[in-house]
């Protein structure tokens, strides 16, 4: 289940350093020419154990954290916070239109 960020209380780049002390990270860094394959390299890569993904607004990364930990505890996450969807093209796609902060991808 994906979590997409709504809420504006919680800065993103907050979100970024308070997961890269807890978790191993990875990061694929894209442009027009090549999102498409770096966002599949991305989802191959959340197929490992114990790892969830990271796309937030207005930055061209994508962010693959190894690390088995409690995303909304770590972040004081209120379910207010966030919206939930099984689909995995929708917190890129909204993302991408600006209508969120950041989206946890979580297979």
């Amino acid at each position: 289940m994906h979590k997409i960020l709504t809420t504006k209380r919680i800065e993103p780049y907050d979100i970024l350093e308070t997961l890269k002390k807890y978790c191993e990270m990875t990061d694929f860094t894209f442009d027009g020419f090549s999102k498409n394959n770096l966002k599949q390299q991305f989802i191959n890569g959340l197929k490992s154990d114990k790892t969830f993904g990271l796309y937030m607004k207005n930055v061209n990364k994508f962010y693959l954290f190894k690390g088995n930990i409690n995303i909304d505890e770590m972040l004081g996450l209120n379910p207010e916070d966030y919206y939930t969807t099984n689909d995995i093209e929708e917190p890129f796609n909204i993302i991408d239109m600006g209508k969120a902060e950041a989206g946890f991808i979580i297979l």
